[in-house]
């Protein structure tokens, strides 16, 4: 494979309107009932990860799984307990791995929303 592809991701805190400053992210791969760790990130002051999750060789077709762990996020900007959402998990699939797989998150302590950015 000769793929200039990579995985990125960018999390807005929607309760407190600005970038999830300092939440840690897991990346998996999964296969089947599957999944193994990959590595762990944190987010910088734009919400976002410094360098891309994933990219060029490392980048594989296949599925993935993003653990975004929001309760303990919320838990330290506001200084109560998880009340109700803790690890959010999106799981995906990279078709294309010289493409670029962006994949956002909005979340709150009581919902989320993601999709596949730009």
């Amino acid at each position: 494979m000769t793929g200039f592809g990579r995985l990125t991701t960018h999390v807005l805190d929607t309760a407190n309107g600005h970038p999830a400053r300092g939440m840690t992210i897991d990346l998996y791969r999964v296969d089947g009932d599957e999944a193994k760790f990959e590595k762990s990130v944190i987010t910088n002051d734009d919400g976002r990860c410094d360098a891309p999750l994933l990219e060029g060789e490392a980048l594989a077709p296949g599925a993935y799984r993003l653990c975004f762990h929001a309760g303990d996020y919320f838990s330290r900007v506001s200084g109560l307990p998880v009340e109700f959402l803790d690890v959010i998990p999106v799981d995906f699939r990279v078709g294309d791995a010289t493409r670029h797989y962006h994949v956002p998150l909005l979340a709150s302590p009581f919902g989320y929303s993601t999709y596949r950015g730009s």
